[in-house]
C-alpha cells in the first residue's frame, strides 16, 4: 500500500518508543512487530483501533496501545484510529449506541439528562449502562471487522494491480 506515505506521516520508531507517556509499557515497545507496515499488522491495527474507538471507556489511547502490544499489531496506527470517535462525535455515537442497545435488549426508552458529575455517573448511569454497553459493543465489533476486512481487501487489490502492471510492462 502507501508505505512511504505512512512512514512520512508517523513519527520515528525511536521517538515514539521513548515518549514519556508510553514508558509504562517499558521494554514491550521494543518488539519490532509493533512497528511493521505489512498487511497483517496494519489490518490488525485497524481492527484494534476501531474496536476501542467505539467503547465508552476513558483512556482509549492507552487501552488501544495495550491491546496492540498484546496482539502484536502496528502500535501507531491502532492508537491513532481511536480518534475516529473524537469529542465532537462522541455524544451522537454513544447516543446511537444506547438506542441500538435498547432495541437489541427490547427495553423501553428511559429519559435521562447528562451532566458531567460524579453523582450522575454513580446514580443516573445505572439504568442506561446495559443498553449503552450493548450498543457500543455492537458498533465496536462492526467497526473493527469492517476495518480489518477493508484493509485486507485494499492491500490485496493494490498488490494485484502492481503485479498486473509489472506483467504489462514486461510484455
Amino acid at each position: 500500500m502507501a508505505k512511504k506515505f505512512i512512514k512520512r506521516l508517523f513519527p520515528s520508531y525511536h521517538r515514539v518508543r521513548d515518549h514519556e507517556s508510553l514508558r509504562l509499557f517499558g521494554a514491550l515497545l521494543h518488539d519490532p512487530n509493533l512497528w511493521h507496515l505489512n498487511r497483517r499488522s496494519v489490518a490488525g491495527a485497524f481492527a484494534v483501533g476501531l474496536f476501542v474507538a467505539f467503547l465508552p471507556i476513558p483512556f482509549q489511547m492507552v487501552v488501544s496501545a495495550a491491546v496492540a502490544i498484546l496482539v502484536r499489531v502496528n502500535l501507531p496506527i491502532s492508537v491513532l484510529l481511536v480518534w475516529v470517535n473524537n469529542p465532537l462525535t462522541m455524544g451522537p455515537v454513544f447516543y446511537a449506541a444506547y438506542r441500538l442497545g435498547l432495541r437489541v435488549l427490547d427495553k423501553p426508552k428511559i429519559g435521562f439528562n447528562f451532566e458531567l458529575s460524579l453523582s450522575w455517573f454513580t446514580h443516573d448511569m445505572l439504568p442506561i449502562w446495559k443498553p449503552l454497553l450493548t450498543g457500543s459493543l455492537i458498533f465496536s465489533t462492526a467497526a473493527g471487522l469492517t476495518g480489518y476486512i477493508a484493509i485486507r481487501l485494499l492491500w490485496r487489490l493494490h498488490i494485484l494491480r502492481r503485479l498486473s502492471s509489472k506483467k504489462r510492462r514486461k510484455a
